[in-house]
């Protein structure tokens, strides 16, 4: 596929990148050489080949989901500028 100049301008406001009238022409090569190696990759038989994320094969670590209050009431509540009776106290917004 061939990309030309006025192809690479349009692509270049889109992208809202400045290029000067006289590097076009460089530019619209370059995108042609990328969808020209797209091409190719195009032609590559994947049939059977699983997908993947990574390529060494790894698991992450997972941690056992429990819900607890955290033990830490009094820690979190000495940063608040207002507390009443184990929790945050704000103003009163609706009337």
């Amino acid at each position: 596929m061939s990309i030309d100049t006025e192809t690479a301008r349009r692509v270049a406001k889109l992208a809202r990148i400045k290029v000067e009238d006289e590097a076009l022409p460089a530019l619209a090569s370059e995108f042609s050489a990328i969808l020209g190696f797209i091409e190719q990759l195009n032609e590559v038989d994947v049939e059977g080949v699983e997908p993947m994320t990574s390529v060494t094969p790894q698991r992450l670590k997972r941690r056992e989901d429990v819900v607890t209050d955290g033990s830490q009431q009094e820690a979190v509540l000495k940063n608040a500028p207002d507390a009443r009776e184990g929790f945050f106290a704000v103003p009163k917004v609706v009337e």
